[in-house]
């Protein structure tokens, strides 16, 4: 069987017989003395189908084109000068030579020309984008492509001549969308491998300055339990009581509601309280703290140097001035090793509970203080990576991730966390 299809977008008829798809500028149908029928490519001079039974060509619709051998010819040759052209025509691309994307979305253009007969692109400028099988005018794909300018060279060529052009594809960042977030139940946690971020998180000794500076932000919504340790960041040694760490916790008690933090040792340490009822359950909270680098303990009569190496924001408002501070033996001069990097757990169990939730956790290493309103947005979740001053280290929290996998989209995109003791549905639609 022998089939043509018109295509009055690129003026051409395509026939596919056991040899695929043919292109021809200009076609005769002939009948044969044994009434079979063939078809003549009149600028070459060559059949290009020869000697069939007149029954065997039928339209895109596979409707036989006439009852005998003549008015096949007859309804053939009427459709080759619909079709058809006048051999010195040049071709002419028709389609429009600009295509604009998002990253992620997938290429699905068709190139159209007047007179066309074949078809050329230069794809090795875009990865990942391919010619569509038995329609080399179209193209597929592109799904990988990052953002930026693509110029794609493109042909419609005939027996007479060619049109060449330049297709140009535009990719665009998608559009920021906060649509995940990480609920965390009794035993939940995620770990990462903390070695990672020792320059970021960690120091070698007592804080020697800028160089060993920090920010962490993130999003947070208190669940109903009222345990008095929730942690909801923990970075340092295993061995809590000699070990240098710091843990971020949420103190759900009935006269608490509070975030409180502690940077040192069991032994050795700061101390640092807000004011209770600063968290309210079930409501989201932007929680930013930094540490400016500087030294942290030794000295009784430096004490409010020490505490004032760190600050404290919630919705964006600075709470450090009312924050409750104590401490252990002066503080702590010892180094912070990364051996444990946990989001919902302490190096041993103080885990979050009853559905707290946290989203948009991000890491800098450096005091990011004086830009905490920017990061905070007026409470609007936003793409950090645009900051003058983005962070190393970013986790969606449920974007773009893949249970039980949550990956790093920082500036440095090197962190991954694992989920554990937790589900798929644990990443849920409950976002700021």
């Amino acid at each position: 069987m022998i089939k043509l299809y018109r295509d009055d977008a690129a003026k051409s008829i395509f026939i596919e017989d056991d040899n695929g798809a043919q292109f021809p500028n200009s076609l005769q149908a002939i009948k044969n003395a044994d009434d079979s029928v063939s078809i003549i490519d009149l600028a070459r001079s060559i059949e290009i189908v020869s000697n069939e039974p007149f029954s065997e060509f039928v339209d895109d619709s596979a409707n036989q084109y006439g009852l005998t051998a003549q008015g096949t010819v007859d309804a053939l040759n009427t459709e080759f000068s619909a079709n058809g052209t006048i051999t010195n025509d040049l071709p002419s691309i028709t389609s429009n030579l600009g295509v604009s994307l998002t990253e992620g979305e997938t290429l699905n253009y068709e190139l159209t020309a007047d007179y066309g007969v074949g078809y050329e692109w230069d794809l090795s400028n875009v990865p990942g984008v391919t010619t569509v099988d038995g329609n080399v005018r179209k193209i597929i794909g592109g799904s990988g492509l990052a953002a930026g300018e693509y110029a794609v060279p493109v042909k419609a060529i005939n027996y007479n001549g060619e049109d060449s052009q330049v297709l140009e594809v535009s990719v665009g960042s998608p559009p920021f969308a906060n649509t995940k977030s990480v609920q965390f139940n009794n035993n939940d946690f995620l770990s990462s491998n903390a070695g990672i971020l020792q320059n970021v998180l960690g120091r070698s000794a007592n804080g020697s300055g800028s160089s060993d500076a920090w920010s962490v932000a993130l999003w947070f919504k208190a669940g109903t339990a009222s345990n008095a340790s929730q942690t909801i960041i923990y970075y340092g040694g295993q061995d809590v009581a000699n070990g240098g760490h710091f843990q971020i916790k949420y103190n759900g008690q009935s006269n608490a509601k509070r975030l409180e933090m502690r940077y040192g040792t069991s032994n050795n340490r700061l101390n640092f309280v807000t004011q209770n009822n600063s968290i309210v359950v079930g409501q989201w909270h932007h929680v930013f703290v930094s540490y400016d680098g500087g030294t942290t303990g030794s000295s009784s009569g430096s004490m409010s140097s020490y505490y004032g190496r760190f600050r404290f924001f919630i919705d964006g408002v600075d709470i450090t001035s009312s924050n409750t501070n104590s401490n252990n033996n002066f503080g702590y001069t010892g180094s912070v090793l990364g051996q444990n990097f946990n989001i919902g757990k302490y190096n041993n169990g103080q885990t979050l509970r009853n559905n707290c939730k946290i989203d948009e956790l991000a890491v800098w290493d450096s005091d990011q203080s004086s830009n905490a309103s920017l990061i905070y947005n007026n409470g609007n979740p936003h793409d950090l990576i645009n900051l003058s001053q983005a962070p190393a280290h970013w986790w969606r929290m449920g974007d773009g991730d893949s249970f039980p996998y949550l990956f790093d989209v920082g500036t440095e995109a090197n962190t991954i966390f694992i989920m554990n003791n937790m589900t798929a549905a644990d990443i849920v639609s409950d976002t700021p």
